[in-house]
């Protein structure tokens, strides 16, 4: 049954003439507590094809039926993108898109009401009651002549037929029920008022080593196996054993020239001797500064051979970039106004009391130098980006001023979105939230002092389940050379296995610092945290084919971390429920549904045992029905029933279970033959 466009305007014209504008009725749409929450100081972050969940209270007043889109614009595209809103609960309304190029999206939430859905939904309800039904499909005739209005002439022309339909009365309650109804009167969006749109946000979307990478850190003038100063040529010759134990970054202190005044010595001794080789953190020698080369390490050639070396081999070399200078840096004969005189005439050099660091001279930051000190530092960083470094790691970012992030993290990213940048920034955690806000990539944590069931539970909780999953990514050090963690002083091989485990399985990101935690090394300065005899003052000949370490270990976990999707991803943490305050127990859930339990005995000294309760449901395991458990560091295969199962774990072996659950066993009827 055809509409003429004569009769399209008479049908208009007598709806309008009743007085009777039923898409004009006044509605109040609010739209609030977006997630992502939108930043003033940044956007969210995601890594390509990693999914943005967009959560939204979305209500109005009246009785009334309403619907909501996400518009998407990706980078670069004029065009948008329209993905409708699904209700959850309680005014609760989700929608997800799959970002697939870098660069920054923008979205915004849109909100409007149906009437004809409505008008089809009571109509509904007044049928089942039995009700006379005459008035309400006159009503909806001339709704739907109004709705289609607003619609483009094809969809327009459907619901005008459904309309002439129902003021013919023969035969109209066979189409009111029309589910076409519902979806032309979503497709009417309101051209006025009556549509509400929220502000538009952004996310920001990088490589997805920002999101899943495994740390390496050594310190290459270490690594020729004696005494003798490493070379660029010796890590080269590392980087097979790296890459076979499952690392894909290997981060390096400063490998810029170390200044000679006020060296520190070994054990952070105030007088060097003269074959000290001083800090590395103590950047700068007349040899040069921040884009140069310490003699002994090789030439910059060597450098780039090091990174193509890596990169053959699926790893990224990630810098150091410590912005600080020694007495000897040629920036305080050059730029002497980047720095603060004390009324000696001396240089004020880097303090945090009690601690004092001679060696170290902090650029000091003003409203006469920012201009110049800023872009010196964006050349640093673009300098080193030239020569293939798409990973850095920045010393105590902290330490510096908020706008100078803002402005080198923007520049950067304008030459390539895909460079990484860490927060080396172990400090109080609102400033450590909003440098991850205002940039950086990924954060150190907490995590190195979080031990018990109860810490580890919520600091997790916090990374995961706040508004801090949109923006903070951790990376998880089990150790740095300036931190020795009480619990790798004290609990020997059982706590060197838990926390890497921990890290490698909580964390999507983390790292090590290489050979001390490979030869679990735990002999501290007493009452600190600080390694005896510490690499950051001299060189160590290590073995790095000795017997008797955890690498074997390490190797495999980040084999299974590899394998398994679930594993690469931080948000996507649950915590199960276990009647033994030293058994840790959580899960993980891959894209396509696949599901790891992680139980750890956090007990370093003795065995620990209990229940740990499963989500059935939730994992796709029936009430009654079997299921296995595949314990992917030993090997061992568990069949299961029910939600509560046995765990005894001993330190003495492996102090933990990363079990595939695979929620269906194989019956009879799954027999080739089975007829």
């Amino acid at each position: 049954m055809s509409v003429s466009a004569a009769e399209k305007r008479q049908l208009l014209t007598q709806v309008k003439a009743s007085g009777s504008m039923y898409t004009n009725t006044l509605h109040s749409i609010v739209i609030q507590n977006i997630s992502p929450k939108p930043e003033p100081f940044g956007p969210a972050k995601r890594v390509l094809l990693e999914q943005v969940e967009v959560e939204a209270d979305i209500f109005t007043d009246p009785h009334t039926k309403l619907e909501a889109d996400l518009i998407v614009k990706a980078p670069g595209l004029r065009k948008t993108t329209r993905i409708p809103f699904h209700p959850l609960v309680n005014d609760r309304f989700k929608a997800v898109f799959v970002p697939d190029t870098p660069g920054t999206y923008s979205f915004f939430v849109e909100a409007w009401v149906n009437p004809a859905a409505l008008w089809q939904e009571d109509l509904r309800k007044k049928q089942e009651a039995r009700l006379d039904l005459t008035v309400d499909l006159q009503i909806g005739a001339a709704l739907l002549v109004e709705v289609a209005d607003l619609l483009p002439p094809e969809e327009s022309v459907k619901l005008l037929q459904i309309a002439k339909k129902l003021r013919e009365q023969k035969g109209a309650e066979a189409v009111a029920f029309d589910p076409e109804i519902a979806r032309l009167g979503r497709l009417a969006r309101p051209k006025s008022r009556q549509g509400v749109c929220s502000q538009e946000q952004e996310v920001f979307v990088t490589r997805k080593k920002a999101l899943f990478s495994t740390w390496y850190e050594l310190f290459p003038r270490s690594c020729s196996g004696t005494m003798r100063h490493g070379t660029f040529n010796d890590v080269v010759a590392k980087l097979p054993r790296i890459s076979r134990m499952g690392f894909d970054v290997l981060y390096l202190p400063p490998i810029h020239p170390i200044g000679k005044t006020k060296r520190k010595g070994k054990n952070n001794a105030l007088t060097a001797l003269p074959d000290d080789p001083g800090s590395p953190w103590a950047v700068g020698s007349h040899e040069g500064g921040h884009d140069a080369i310490q003699r002994e390490l090789g030439t910059l050639a060597d450098f780039e051979r090091l990174v193509k070396e890596a990169e053959s081999l699926g790893i990224e070399i990630a810098l150091d970039i410590a912005l600080q200078c020694s007495p000897d840096h040629p920036y305080l004969k050059e730029h002497p106004e980047w720095f603060l005189k004390r009324p000696d005439g001396t240089y004020q050099y880097a303090e945090n009391p009690p601690k004092k660091y001679e060696d170290i001279i902090p650029f000091h930051f003003t409203e006469d130098n920012k201009d110049t000190l800023f872009r010196e530092i964006l050349r640093i960083f673009l300098f080193w980006m030239k020569r293939g470094v798409r990973i850095f790691r920045v010393d105590n970012p902290h330490t510096k001023p908020f706008a100078l992030w803002e402005y080198v993290i923007g520049e950067v990213r304008k030459v390539d979105s895909g460079v990484i940048f860490l927060a080396e920034a172990f400090t109080r955690p609102k400033i450590m939230h909003h440098l991850a806000r205002i940039g950086f990539d990924q954060s150190y944590t907490y995590f190195t002092w979080r031990n018990t069931k109860w810490e580890l539970t919520e600091y997790l909780t916090e990374l995961t389940k706040t508004e801090a999953r949109n923006y903070l990514r951790p990376n998880f050090f089990v150790n740095t050379p300036d931190i020795l963690p009480e619990s790798l002083q004290w609990g020997g091989r059982a706590a060197f296995l838990t926390r890497l485990i921990l890290a490698a399985t909580l964390s999507s990101s983390y790292g090590i610092y290489g050979p001390a935690f490979e030869q679990m090394l735990s002999e501290a300065v007493p009452g600190k945290e600080d390694y005896i005899d510490s690499e950051k003052y001299e060189i160590k000949p290590w073995d790095f084919e000795k017997k008797g370490t955890i690498s074997e270990t390490i190797e495999i976990v980040n084999r299974i971390r590899k394998e398994n999707p679930a594993l690469q991803a931080t948000g996507n943490l649950e915590f199960y429920a276990t009647d033994n305050d030293y058994l840790l127990a959580y899960g993980k859930q891959g894209p396509q549904g696949e599901s790891l339990l992680i139980v750890v005995n956090l007990d370093h000294y003795h065995t620990q045992s209990g229940y740990v309760t499963l989500p059935l449901m939730h994992l796709g395991i029936q009430e009654k029905e079997p299921y296995l458990v595949d314990d992917l560091l030993s090997g061992e295969r568990y069949i299961w029933e029910g939600e509560r199962n046995y765990i005894q774990l001993s330190p003495h072996l492996v102090p933990a279970h990363i079990f595939r659950i695979r929620p269906k066993m194989l019956r009879e009827n799954n027999f080739d033959y089975f007829i």
